[in-house]
Parts: C-alpha cells; structure tokens; sequence
C-alpha cells in the first residue's frame, strides 16, 4: 500500500513540474512523449521544453507542431 501511495505522489509531483513548464496546447499535445523522454528531467528553467526539442525528431506529430509552432513566436 505504501509503494502505491508513493508512486502516486511521484507521479503526481513530476505531472504537475510537466504543467509548470509548458501552455496546455503543449502539454495536451506532448505529454507522452515527456513521458518517454524526459521524464527523469527535472522541471523549472525550461529544462523540459529544452529535452523535448533534443527529441524533436522523435517526438509524436501534435508535440512537434506545438514545440515548433512555439519556436516561431
């Protein structure tokens, strides 16, 4: 029950760093990818936006668009 309860806030804790970081159209659209890629980074200073980016060319369709469409502005 403990390693639930743990796993549960650690889950929790690096979601809500992922939310910091990026808008909602970024983190609707790259979610998964972060957490296939980056998961391990910790949030803050745009270390998050700078590990999807080295990913770009692995990164779904939708992510790479908003992280792209992002660059632009």
């Amino acid at each position: 029950m403990l390693r639930i309860i743990v796993t549960a806030a650690l889950l929790g804790a690096s979601t809500a760093g992922f939310a910091q970081e990026l808008t909602a159209a970024q983190r609707n659209a790259c979610t998964g990818d972060y957490e296939k890629y980056c998961k391990s980074v910790t949030p803050g200073g745009g270390r998050i936006i700078a590990c999807l980016s080295k990913e770009i060319d692995r990164l779904s369709p939708a992510c790479k668009k908003v992280l792209l469409a992002a660059e632009k502005k």
